[in-house]
């Protein structure tokens, strides 16, 4: 198995940079026809519950391991699983853009009112967030009738969501003088506007995502792992990770981490490791429904869960 005659870590290295849907099918057709099988069962039966426990089990199947580790037939199977995966999350996030913004082909652009109040309302200039006013938000956001547009715009660009005022002076008094680390913090944004709020935040990131992102100076270049293991800190942050990732489990595993807090979608197969989550027995996990609400835009039914170490 492999893209172009690529060995496994070589493929793995290549799933890490979140290739599209297409090209995922012309990689592998025959991983491609068993997913179109499958959804279609769980689509067909019209029970979200299907769906789910689909995109879960998937979720669920360890990540082939490294060589050596196992036989060449368990690690083709586990690369195999790990490559439905990503089609089956990819494919879903197509159908749900296309349902969200009514455009099936073609090219999507704001007209010129859209995108300049968009752009004031979102952005300080280019792809440079800002925290959101709320005030401004709850004002501006259902006059714009291509809003629907913006996700499906701005997600090649690694930006999944985008972080109100009140968001993040919620989070930083969350945080408050503990240290914390952001773990695949992409661009950096989260971080950028906690450290104005006061927070001792670093921001980490592997940077394997450099096709889309510009990674500045102030985004540490180390995986998950190294990142918590090294730096020890007593809270972890993270938006949107990858949906069946497998570094998030690192986290629970690190004993100086009190508080992990984490920025995701109300819908399992959407981003994060909920396998990891119900796993998992030295922190309690819940959404933070005060602060779900902060996430914005609302279409994106964004949630903040937090996890506390238990003291038992």
């Amino acid at each position: 198995m492999g893209v172009s005659g690529r060995g496994p870590e070589e493929v793995r290295a290549w799933l890490q940079t979140r290739p599209s849907l297409r090209e995922l099918r012309e990689a592998y057709p025959r991983e491609w026809d068993t997913v179109q099988h499958d959804l279609a069962q769980a689509v067909g039966r019209g029970d979200v519950e299907d769906l789910k426990a689909y995109v879960l089990a998937l979720a669920s199947r360890p990540p082939a391991p490294a060589r050596g580790g196992r036989s060449r037939g368990a690690q083709e199977a586990g690369l195999a699983a790990q490559i439905r995966r990503q089609m089956t999350v990819a494919a879903l996030r197509e159908a749900s853009l296309s349902a969200a913004t009514g455009v099936t082909s073609g090219r999507l652009r704001f007209n010129l009112v859209n995108g300049w109040v968009m752009q004031r309302l979102l952005f300080r200039r280019g792809f440079e967030r800002k925290p959101v006013s709320r005030f401004w938000f709850r004002l501006l956001w259902p006059l714009l009738w291509q809003r629907r547009y913006l996700m499906p715009l701005v997600e090649p660009k690694g930006i999944y969501c985008f972080y109100s005022r009140g968001l993040v002076r919620a989070l930083a008094a969350r945080i408050g003088d503990r240290s914390c680390v952001e773990i695949a913090a992409g661009d950096g944004t989260l971080s950028r506007f906690l450290a104005d709020e006061g927070v001792q935040v670093t921001a980490t990131d592997d940077h394997s995502w450099t096709h889309a992102i510009d990674f500045p100076s102030t985004v540490v270049r180390q995986d998950a792992r190294t990142a918590l293991r090294t730096r020890r800190p007593a809270v972890v942050l993270c938006s949107w990770p990858p949906p069946g990732n497998t570094f998030e489990a690192e986290v629970f595993r690190t004993p100086s981490v009190e508080l992990y807090l984490l920025i995701a979608s109300r819908h399992e197969f959407a981003a994060g490791n909920f396998v990891a989550y119900e796993q998992q027995n030295e922190f309690t996990f819940a959404e933070a429904r005060e602060l779900s609400r902060l996430v914005l835009p609302p279409e994106l039914e964004g949630a903040v869960y937090v996890f506390e170490r238990s003291s038992e």
